[in-house]
C-alpha cells in the first residue's frame, strides 16, 4: 500500500465518526537566492522600510529618500504656530536644565566644562533635523560620561595631560558616531537588544552610585581623588583625606541637594509643577554664584568653576587622533560608549513615544545620533544621546516636535556668548549636587524587585551587574552583565523546553499536563512537545531527553501492564532544523525503531517539511506518519491500536504489532 493509499485510509474521530487524514504539503522548492534573500530581508529590514517606494514616481521617491533620512521635511511643512508656542515653552524649560547639567556632567567626564555646553548646542541643532522622536532632549548624560572619565583615565591622566586626554575623548566621541551611523545604515540595530532590560537596570543602577560617590570629592572639597570607580577604592580614597575635608563646602553642598531632592519630591506629588523640579538645578547655581561672590567663599574652601571661555563651539576636526598608542583606547571606548548611549537614548525615545501613540524608527534613530556625534566630535562636543531627566522635562512641558531641542540649543547660544563669565563664581560642590540628586532616578529598586518576583534569572542579571560596576569597573560591570544575558540566549536554545502533552476531557486540545493536571493520557501513545528550533546546540540534548522522556512512561506503564506503541513529535514550535537536528530524529528514529516504537510526527513547519524531503528523511519514515495537527496523530495511532489494521514496519511494510 503506498502514500497516496494511506493518505486516503480513514481515521477515527473522537465521535466515532471516520474521516479522511489531511495531507502535510511540501512547500514547492526554492532557489538558493531567492531563500537567502527573503532571510536577510527578514533579519535586516523586518519593518520593509522601502515599501513606501513602491510604485511611486522618481520625483517622489527622491522626496521620500529625503524624508526618511531627515524626517523634518516630513513634519516641517505641517508646523504650525501653537506647535511653537508649545516648544518654545519646552525648549526654554529643558535649556534651564541643560546647562547646569551639561557643565557637571563634563566635569564628571574630567573633561573641561564649557565642553557641556558646546555639547548642548551642535548635536541637538543635528538631531532636531535627523532624528524621529518628538519628545527626546539631546545632551550629555552621566553614565556616558563617566565610561569616558573611567576608560579614558586608566590610559592617560587628565590633570597632568589635559590636551592628549582631550583629544582622546573627542576621537572616541567621533568613533562612537561613527559605530551608531554604521549600525543604523547596515540595519545591524538588533546588537543593541542584547542588553536586555534587566542588564540595563544593573548597570545604570550600579553606574549611578559610582557616580554618587564620585561626587563625595566635591561635596567635600577635596584635591587630590582615586581615578578608579570602584567603590573600594573611593572610600579608601575619601576617609584616608579627613584632614582635607571642608565642612564650608560639605554644609552648602548637602543644603543643596536637600533643595533639589524637595523640589523633585514636590514636582513628583504635583506633576503640573514639573518646572519646579526642572527649574531647582539652574536655581541652584544662581543662588550657588551669588553666595559664593558676596561671601568669598572661594577663599574658605569652596571650589569653584573659574573662567569659561566665550564664544561658539570651535572647530576640532583637526584634535581628532587617529594614529599613536592610544587608538585602540579611543576606539574601544567609542563602541562601549555607543552602545550604552544608543541603549539608553532609544529606550527612552520609544518610551516617550508609546504615552503619544506614535511611532519611533529604531535605525532612522541611530543614524541620527551617530550623525550628531560625528559632526559633534568636530565641532569641540563629546558623546551626546538622549538622557531621560531631560526628556521627561521636554514631555511634561507639552513639546509638539524637535524645535524644542532647537530652542534649547538657541538659548545654550545665547549662554555661550554674553553668559559664560557668570559661571566663574559657581562653585563645584553645586554641581555635585545636581549630578547626586539626578542620579537617584537612575536607581530604579522597584524595577529590580520586580524582577525577583517574576525572573530569578534576570534578577540575577541585574544583580550582577550592578555589584560589577560597583565593586569593580564599568567596564567589567557591563561585561559580566552582557555575558550573563547570552549565556541565558544560550540556554534557551541549548537546553528547550520538551513536554508531556495530555487530551483535555471532551476537547481534541492537547496542552502541557502540568500545567492542566485534569488532561487525559492515551493509551499506548507518548505525545512530545518541542518547544525551540533543532540545531546543533541542542540536537544531542533533545535526543537524550526524549529517550528519558520514554523511558520514564514505559516504567509507569509496566506497573498496569500497557506497553507503550507510539511516539508523538508535536513541531508546532520547531521553526527550522539544521542537519545536525535531522541527524538527531534520524537516530531517535532508528533507536524507536529497535525498541519496536513507532515515531510519529505533527505539525511540521514548511521549512522543517522542506529540508525533512531534500534528506530524504520522509521516505525514510513514511509520508503516512506525518500529520497535520496533533489531534489527526493521535486519532490515527488509536486506530492503529484498536483495529485490525497492523502497524507498519521499519520497512515500510506491515506488521501484525496489534
Amino acid at each position: 500500500m503506498g502514500n497516496a493509499d494511506y493518505d486516503e485510509y480513514p481515521i477515527s474521530s473522537m465521535n466515532g465518526e471516520m474521516r479522511k487524514k489531511h495531507p502535510v504539503e511540501i512547500p514547492p522548492p526554492q532557489s538558493f537566492f531567492k531563500s537567502l534573500k527573503n532571510t536577510v530581508k527578514e533579519t535586516l529590514f523586518p519593518d520593509d522600510p522601502l515599501r513606501q517606494f513602491k510604485n511611486q514616481p522618481p520625483r517622489r521617491k527622491f522626496l521620500l529618500g529625503l524624508q526618511y533620512f531627515f524626517p523634518i521635511f516630513e513634519w516641517g511643512p505641517r508646523y504650525t504656530f501653537d506647535f511653537f508656542k508649545s516648544d518654545l515653552i519646552a525648549g526654554i524649560t529643558i535649556a534651564s536644565l541643560a546647562i547646569p547639567q551639561g557643565i557637571s556632567y563634563a566635569k564628571l567626564a574630567n573633561l573641561p566644562p564649557i565642553l557641556g555646553l558646546y555639547s548642548s548646542f551642535v548635536p541637538p541643532l543635528v538631531y532636531a533635523v535627523m532624528g524621529s522622536s518628538r519628545d527626546l532632549a539631546v545632551g550629555t548624560v552621566a553614565v556616558a560620561s563617566l565610561l569616558i572619565g573611567s576608560m579614558l583615565g586608566d590610559q592617560v591622566n587628565p590633570t597632568e595631560n589635559p590636551t592628549l586626554y582631550l583629544h582622546l575623548a573627542l576621537t572616541a566621541t567621533f568613533f562612537a558616531g561613527v559605530f551608531e551611523a554604521a549600525l543604523g545604515i547596515f540595519r545591524l540595530g538588533f546588537i543593541v537588544d542584547f542588553l536586555s532590560h534587566a542588564t540595563i537596570v544593573g548597570f545604570m543602577g550600579g553606574a549611578a552610585t559610582v557616580v554618587i560617590l564620585q561626587q563625595l570629592k566635591g561635596i567635600l572639597g577635596l584635591n587630590h581623588f582615586t581615578q578608579s570607580t570602584d567603590i573600594i577604592s573611593v572610600l579608601r580614597s575619601v576617609f584616608t583625606q579627613t584632614h582635607e575635608w571642608r565642612w564650608q563646602s560639605a554644609v552648602l553642598g548637602f543644603c543643596f541637594l536637600f533643595y533639589l531632592l524637595a523640589a523633585r519630591f514636590f514636582s513628583q506629588k504635583r506633576p503640573k509643577f514639573f518646572w519646579v523640579s526642572a527649574m531647582a538645578p539652574l536655581m541652584s547655581v544662581i543662588l550657588g554664584t551669588i553666595l559664593v561672590y558676596f561671601t568669598h567663599a572661594e577663599n574658605h574652601g569652596v571650589q569653584v568653576i573659574g573662567e569659561l571661555k566665550k564664544g561658539l563651539n570651535p572647530l576640532s576636526i583637526t584634535n581628532l587622533s587617529f594614529g599613536g598608542a592610544y587608538l585602540s583606547t579611543a576606539i574601544k571606548t567609542g563602541i562601549v560608549t555607543g552602545v550604552v548611549s544608543l541603549a539608553e537614548g532609544i529606550a527612552v525615545g520609544r518610551s516617550f513615544a508609546m504615552y503619544k501613540n506614535y511611532n519611533i524608527d529604531g535605525n532612522k534613530e541611530m543614524i541620527a545620533f551617530g550623525m550628531m556625534n560625528i559632526v559633534g566630535s568636530c565641532t569641540s562636543c563629546y558623546l551626546t544621546t538622549g538622557p531621560f531627566s531631560r526628556s521627561a522635562v521636554n514631555f511634561n512641558a507639552g513639546c509638539k516636535t524637535a524645535v524644542s531641542n532647537i530652542v534649547m540649543a538657541l538659548a545654550v547660544m545665547v549662554t555661550l556668548l554674553v553668559l559664560t563669565p557668570l559661571f566663574h563664581y559657581t562653585p563645584l560642590v553645586v554641581l555635585s549636587s545636581i549630578i547626586v540628586s539626578a542620579m537617584f532616578g537612575l536607581i530604579d529598586y522597584n524595577a529590580a524587585i520586580h524582577l525577583w518576583h517574576v525572573d530569578k534569572f534576570d534578577f540575577l542579571v541585574c544583580m550582577s551587574a550592578y555589584f560589577g560596576v560597583v565593586f569593580a569597573s564599568v567596564e567589567i560591570g557591563l561585561v559580566i552583565a552582557v555575558a550573563l544575558s547570552l549565556l541565558r540566549v544560550l540556554l534557551f536554545v541549548a537546553r528547550p523546553r520538551t513536554l508531556v502533552l495530555g487530551n483535555i476531557p471532551d476537547s481534541k486540545i492537547y496542552r502541557n499536563i502540568e500545567q492542566y493536571p485534569n488532561t487525559d493520557t492515551v493509551e499506548g501513545v507518548l505525545i512530545l512537545d518541542l518547544g525551540a528550533p533543532i540545531y546543533f546546540t541542542n540536537s544531542s540534548y533533545l535526543r537524550e531527553r526524549i529517550t528519558r522522556w520514554i523511558d520514564d512512561e514505559e516504567d509507569k506503564l509496566k506497573s498496569s501492564g500497557e506497553t507503550l506503541q507510539y511516539v508523538i513529535l508535536d513541531m508546532g514550535a520547531v521553526g527550522n532544523i539544521d542537519t545536525s537536528g535531522i541527524s538527531m530524529l534520524e537516530e531517535t528514529k532508528k533507536n524507536l525503531d529497535r525498541r519496536d516504537l513507532k515515531l510519529v510526527l505533527a505539525n511540521p513547519g514548511a521549512e522543517v517539511m522542506k529540508k525533512l524531503n531534500k534528506s530524504k528523511f520522509i521516505e525514510t519514515l513514511g509520508q503516512e506518519w506525518i500529520f497535520l495537527t496533533v489531534g489527526e496523530a493521535v486519532e490515527s495511532c488509536n486506530y492503529m491500536l484498536h483495529s485490525s489494521k497492523p502497524k507498519s514496519g521499519t520497512d515500510g511494510s506491515f506488521s501484525n504489532n496489534v
